[in-house]
Formats: structure tokens, sequence, C-alpha cells
């Protein structure tokens, strides 16, 4: 069984912030850290992906810029000098909003446990990661118990079928928490926040997502982020389970041209992943065990990247480290703004979409032993 509760509970997204944009000045001080400590700010704006970064001088450090729109951003503080972090594995980091005016953080050890002011919107995220402390507490509670494991307990199908158990009821009840909040806060930007992380945990079930929207008050549906979750569930419909895969193109590890449409005639697995994607590096022992078996028997893969301009190297090494070299990959290296996520409204990753030989779409988001039943059923 895989460590699937690690790396915030199997799921890496993007969200989205709203409200005026502007000059925002980001003041942040960190105990007494010195050069070479720097601080980096990671932030995606117009499909661009913007990094920052700060040398620290007695513990502070300073970022200035423009947003057009209050926008979330992956703060991290490599203490020891020894380059940029890895956002999925960085020790000392947080997700800070920047909207206009000044913010100030100030932390003693590590940026979680530091203190926003000066910022609206992170007051509001802090009220809303208090509403979901409950799961937090149940995660945390999680990965200690894991981290204090011995090996022999790791490989015992009790013990990590428990800690299984727990995930799924933590996971549960995070939902559930996310409803509740989406119905008492109708007019928080952080609804739509929920509704969005409810669209990836749920594979976009429009059944229960769109009478959520709908008790949205009209101003928050009539925002940038309302109009924008309302165009996704619009594509939902088009990815329906029976419709025909939207095709693309894409190029591959050696820049040629790929066209899904020339796979008509296998099972295929749209598999969408990124090398910096925890998650999508814990499952893709599962996807490699499915296309070994079911090589032979008109299946492949076909992955699409969602890796950051100029991390190539990255993706190719993660390929390789992960034993995925027998079958395709593409990206055009654009993160979040990859055309064919983009097309195919993806919220969150690893997704994945299971198409027929004849191009219709049979299933989404098979994951784990999920993705093994459904092969089994159609190619054995």
């Amino acid at each position: 069984m895989k460590k699937k509760w690690i790396l915030f509970a199997g799921i890496a997204f993007p969200v989205m912030a709203h409200a005026q944009g502007g000059t925002f000045v980001l003041n942040g001080r960190l105990g007494n850290l010195d050069a070479p400590a720097k601080a980096y700010l990671d932030r995606r704006e117009d499909g661009k992906t913007i990094l920052d970064s700060a040398v620290l001088h007695n513990g502070v450090f300073t970022f200035k810029g423009e947003v057009k729109a209050p926008v979330l951003c992956m703060l991290m503080v490599d203490h020891e000098g020894s380059g940029m972090p890895n956002p999925s594995t960085a020790e000392d980091k947080r997700l800070v909003y920047l909207e206009e005016g000044t913010i100030n953080l100030v932390a003693r050890e590590t940026l979680e446990d530091g203190e926003i002011t000066g910022s609206p919107i992170n007051k509001e995220h802090g009220r809303y990661k208090k509403f979901l402390s409950p799961f937090d507490e149940q995660m945390n509670s999680l990965n200690r118990d894991f981290a204090a494991s011995t090996e022999e307990q790791r490989k015992d199908t009790v013990f990590m079928n428990a800690l299984g158990a727990r995930y799924d009821k933590a996971m549960q009840e995070k939902r559930a928490l996310m409803k509740q909040f989406i119905a008492e806060n109708p007019n928080s930007f952080f609804s739509i926040v929920a509704l969005k992380e409810l669209g990836v945990h749920l594979n976009m079930d429009l059944a229960v997502l769109e009478p959520m929207y709908k008790g949205l008050s009209p101003a928050l549906r009539n925002s940038p982020e309302g109009k924008e979750f309302a165009a996704s569930m619009d594509r939902e419909r088009r990815l329906v389970i029976g419709a025909t895969a939207p095709d693309f193109t894409q190029n591959d590890v050696n820049d040629k041209p790929v066209k899904l449409s020339d796979f008509r005639g296998k099972y295929v697995l749209l598999d969408f992943w990124a090398s910096w994607c925890g998650p999508c590096r814990a499952e893709n022992p599962v996807v490699v065990a499915a296309f070994n078996q079911y090589r032979e028997k008109n299946f492949t893969v076909l992955s699409v990247s969602l890796d950051r301009p100029g991390r190539k190297a990255d993706w190719l090494a993660a390929i390789k480290k992960d034993g995925l070299e027998g079958w395709t990959h593409v990206s055009d290296l654009k993160y979040w703004s990859n055309a064919v996520a983009v097309q195919y409204g993806i919220h969150g990753v690893p997704t994945n979409f299971l198409i027929d030989p004849s191009g219709k779409i049979v299933a989404r988001n098979l994951r784990g032993e999920k993705l093994q039943e459904k092969l089994a059923a159609l190619l054995q």
C-alpha cells in the first residue's frame, strides 16, 4: 500500500485569489538568519511563473512588485544557502497571498510559525485554515505515527491498512468541513477555494458541486473566480464518460509532435503529472505496474507533464528515476498553463482519463487498485 497520506493529503493543485491588485511589499523577518540564507518567492500570474529571491540580513528580507489581483505564492527560505528548494520538499515554506499594500511576516524559527499582519486576504485565509484545523491535526498525527514507525511495521499490511483507514476518515471529514464552510460563508472568497478543492477530490461531480455553487452569493458567483469555476463546470460537461476525448498535439521529450489521435485503436491512460508533484511520484509505481501488465493487450500510457519552464531536466530525470521510459511523454513546460491541461480543465495532479480504442472516455481518475480493477475488467 502506498503512503498516500503523505504530502498534503495526496494531491497538488493551484489556487486563485480575487479583489484589487497593485503594488505589494512583503516584509519578512525570520529569527537572526544571515547570508548565505536566502528567501524565494514563487508565484504564477498570467500563465507565467515568477520567481524572486532575497538574501537575509539579520533575519530580514523584502520583496516588492506588482500584482494584477491578489495571488497565492509559495514563500520558501533556504537556511543553508544551498540553492532554490523544491517546493514539494522544501523544509521551510509557507503559502502567502500577495495583495496591494504592505504585508508583514514575523517568525522566530520557521515561516509556518510566524504571524502575518497588514493583509485582509491573509487574515481571511487564516480563518479558513483554522476552520479546517481538525483535519490538519489528524494529518499531523498520522504523519507522526508513520514517521515513528519501523521498517517492519511499514511492511505490515495490518499496520499500513490501519493508517490508510485513518487517512480516508480524515479526508472524509475534511470534505465535510469544506462543505460546511461553503454553506456558512456564501460571500467568502475561500468558499470558491473550498469548492475548487472539492472539485478535485470529487472528480468534478457536478451533481454535488453545482448546487453548492448556486448557493454562493451573486457577487461571488459573478467575481472573476466565480466565473472561472462556472467555466470549469462547463468544460466538465464536455469531458463526461462516453464523450470523445478532445484531440491535441504536444511535443515529446525529443521535441517531436505527438497527437492523442495517434493512439487510436488502443486503450490509452492519459495521465497528467509533474516531477515536482509528490503525490504523482507516489502514484507512478501503480501506473508502471499497470503498463507492464497490459502493454501486450492493446494498452499504453500517454503522460502529460505540468513541469515548470526551464525545468526540462527535472522532467527527464523523474521519468528515468521512476522507470517511466516505456511509454510516450509530452509537455510544453508551462506549469499549470500547459495547453493540454487547460484544454482538459486540470485543477490538480495526478489526474487521468482512460480512453478506449475509438477515442471515447471510459473512466476517470483511476488511482491505486481502481486502475488495476478497471483494466482487468476491460482487457482480461
